[in-house]
């Protein structure tokens, strides 16, 4: 999967300084959330601009956002106290649906950078991170998605000035906590490179979707 893409591998790879690489991804993560509010409903079909075979990084990122934010007007949508209980049944299952995507893109993306660091030697005193890279990322598009509606909250009209006002203030650490999680991906991807830290990538091992797991789904057999 990951041949087709050796320039923006190199690319990314020769940088000493990889705060252009969260810049990037905070770029395309309000680039999607943006395309979404143009037409502004979970039905609407998703075309990716950027190619896996030219940039995959960008690519990979872009998918990842998209599914974030669908589902995040999903959870917006199930929470309607006056839902239709067969609506809701159905709105549940395209959520379990949208969970399991979201993780896939996940373990593609920390493929992506397995591949990309698989040429580095750990120092004998290296350690492991708390979380993958990918994982990392994963929360800087769910932190965009904050950002954007915290900031729609913050200046919405029909709101009062003390509502605006609060939401201002949760935006101000909104963005002060994207500063925080950019940097710290920047440095666990400069320690990995450097073999200061290694790169251990679990599978997420979900039972409550595998018939032979879940023992409710087992039993319908």
């Amino acid at each position: 999967m990951f041949h087709n893409n050796q320039t923006t591998k190199n690319f990314i790879f020769a940088l000493n300084n990889y705060k252009m690489i969260t810049e990037k991804a905070n770029t395309i993560f309000q680039e999607v959330i943006k395309q979404y509010h143009i037409i502004d409903t979970v039905n609407q079909e998703f075309s990716n601009p950027y190619s896996s075979n030219t940039d995959l990084f960008s690519h990979l990122l872009y998918k990842k956002c998209w599914i974030d934010t669908v589902q995040w007007h999903y959870e917006d949508i199930i929470r309607d106290p006056q839902i239709d209980p067969i609506a809701a049944l159905t709105l549940k299952r395209q959520i379990d649906a949208s969970n399991q995507e979201r993780t896939d893109m996940v373990e593609y993306l920390d493929g992506y950078f397995l591949d990309l660091f698989k040429t580095i030697t750990p120092k004998a005193s290296a350690t492991i991170n708390s979380e993958s890279p990918a994982w990392a990322f994963d929360r800087l598009s769910i932190l965009a998605l904050k950002v954007y509606h915290m900031k729609e909250e913050a200046t919405r009209v029909d709101a009062s000035e003390a509502h605006k006002a609060a939401c201002q203030k949760k935006l101000d650490i909104l963005l002060d906590q994207r500063i925080d999680l950019s940097t710290a991906i920047e440095q666990l991807l400069v320690d990995i490179k450097s073999g200061n830290k290694y790169m251990k990538v679990y599978k997420q091992m979900k039972m409550y979707n595998d018939d032979e797991l879940n023992p409710v789904l087992r039993n319908q057999k």
